[in-house]
């Protein structure tokens, strides 16, 4: 059986997740968060106490012990390091810059990108991250690059951490976000940048509703 493959790239905070998210129940799709598997990887470097920046060697030495599942439950998607949820730990934001940070590490991409392309031979998928377009699908029937301007992004995070209840700062975030986006725009493994053959949607001036309609109607013109 061949299956749809929808691949979304962006920079940080665009909206990628929750878009994505959206679009794949409304369209029945599987929907993959790429960035939660870097993410879980980021913990394991955390929670061991290595310095991911400075001591790359001993998490590539330790890979083998980093076992990453996605489920799907009644709660949604659910991510499960070393057979622990830690779905919510993941997107606190020590967690989001190590994700950058150990997504530049050859030996992590290899591991990650396998298990991507699993499981998008598998299902109909919409799959999100930096380098799906170009690197991990590029075979993909629908590519799109999603963005929005870096104060609008770093607007909307701080608004999200606030509905949490979390203290935040929006400048810290904005700073945060450009640091993420230099380091996946700069690394030299499948960094990030728009395919050639991905459409560009800027989400600047889009809701959160229209931005679904837009990605939806993408798909929709393929199928």
């Amino acid at each position: 059986m061949n299956y749809i493959s929808v691949a979304i790239d962006g920079p940080a905070g665009a909206g990628k997740s929750s878009v994505s998210k959206a679009a794949a129940q409304s369209l029945g799709f599987t929907y993959i968060d790429t960035g939660a598997m870097y993410r879980a990887a980021a913990l394991f470097a955390i929670e061991n106490g290595i310095d991911i920046r400075n001591d790359r060697e001993t998490l590539i030495n330790r890979l083998e012990e980093v076992k990453i599942v996605i489920r799907y439950t009644d709660k949604g998607q659910r991510v499960y390091l070393n057979g622990r949820d830690v779905s919510e730990r993941i997107r606190e934001e020590d967690v989001s810059i190590g994700a950058s940070d150990v997504a530049v590490i050859q030996e992590v991409r290899d591991k990650l990108v396998a298990l991507q392309r699993k499981m998008a031979r598998s299902a109909n998928v919409i799959m999100d991250g930096r380098d799906i377009c170009t690197y991990v699908l590029p075979n993909a029937q629908v590519k799109i690059f999603l963005t929005a301007s870096a104060e609008s992004r770093a607007q909307r995070r701080y608004e999200q951490l606030k509905e949490k209840g979390e203290e935040c700062d929006l400048q810290k975030i904005r700073e945060d976000m450009e640091y993420r986006d230099k380091n996946d725009s700069e690394r030299a493994v499948a960094p990030l940048k728009k395919a050639d053959d991905a459409v560009l949607v800027d989400t600047t001036e889009l809701n959160f509703e229209q931005s679904v309609e837009k990605i939806k109607e993408l798909i929709k013109n393929v199928l």
